[in-house]
């Protein structure tokens, strides 16, 4: 029966030395910031939101939030995101995604600063990351990256295979696993023979966003498995991209859903605001 990698219990294991860290900061008269931008009344991204300010309180990190109408224009969140830039209580900027469909996602992430892009996902920071000099990174694959390394998994030399090449999670995790000299599989929806390409990954990193549509029987004994998907069945069930309970009988260490990767991103979201405060005051 396969380990449990409790997200939960390394989030706050992490999030503790974020707020001493913080404390240390706000001696030196450094407040570390973040600003949050949300447009509109999407359901999810307002819990999001509020997840995000509770935990900016908890670590003592200064929390700006706007919320913006539907109907805000593109020039007037470029020119929110042109005063946060320049702000210098402001250290992070967050702008939740997704956005009203009048807005240009790509032109709003590429008008934040890089050295304020405490997602990750401006172009800047996504070629630092490809070449191996990360200036911020994406706050999931991060998340998934201190989970492996806090539960002792070794990654030099080890086959990894990652299922999904979103620019969100699968790209960049990929990336960041290749940093640790993994041998990398990047899997995606024309990939032939899915399950043998599973079967062969001492580490499974799952990020489909498809319901158990990874069979617990592809899964090789004694692999790591982290399932990054979180999907609603039902009224109230969330279950990964991984078969789970078939999984865990052949895998040596698995993620829950939820209670895994889920915990991590928040958690990396305030270090990547604290890292920036931490330059700021260089």
């Amino acid at each position: 029966m396969a380990k449990i990698i409790d997200g939960k219990a390394i989030a706050a294991k992490i999030r503790a030395e974020i707020s001493a860290e913080a404390a240390l900061l706000k001696a030196r008269g450094i407040v570390p910031g973040l600003a949050v931008v949300l447009v509109g009344e999407d359901a999810a991204s307002k819990v999001y939101v509020s997840m995000k300010e509770k935990a900016c309180a908890d670590v003592g990190i200064f929390s700006d939030e706007y919320k913006l109408p539907v109907e805000t224009g593109e020039e007037e969140l470029l020119a929110l995101i042109d005063k946060l830039n320049a702000d210098p209580k402001i250290h992070g900027i967050l702008v939740q995604l997704p956005l009203p469909k009048q807005i240009n996602t790509e032109r709003v992430l590429e008008a934040i600063s890089p050295e304020k892009d405490a997602d990750g996902f401006h172009p800047y920071n996504v070629g630092r990351l490809v070449i191996g000099k990360p200036l911020f990174q994406p706050c999931t694959p991060y998340g998934v990256m201190v989970m492996l390394k806090e539960s002792g998994v070794e990654l030099s030399g080890k086959e990894v295979v990652v299922v999904g090449r979103s620019n969100i999670v699968g790209k960049p995790v990929a990336f960041m696993c290749l940093q640790q000299n993994a041998t990398v599989t990047l899997c995606h929806s024309k990939t032939r023979d899915l399950a043998a390409k599973v079967g062969q990954a001492d580490v499974l990193i799952a990020a489909v966003g498809v319901p158990e549509m990874i069979k617990g029987s592809w899964i090789k004994e004694g692999a790591v498995v982290i399932d990054v998907g979180v999907n609603r069945v039902g009224e109230k069930k969330l279950v990964g991209d991984v078969e789970y309970a078939a999984a865990s009988e052949r895998a040596s260490a698995i993620t829950p859903v939820p209670g895994g990767v889920g915990p991590m991103t928040i958690t990396m979201l305030l270090s990547n605001t604290l890292e920036s405060a931490k330059r700021s005051g260089n």
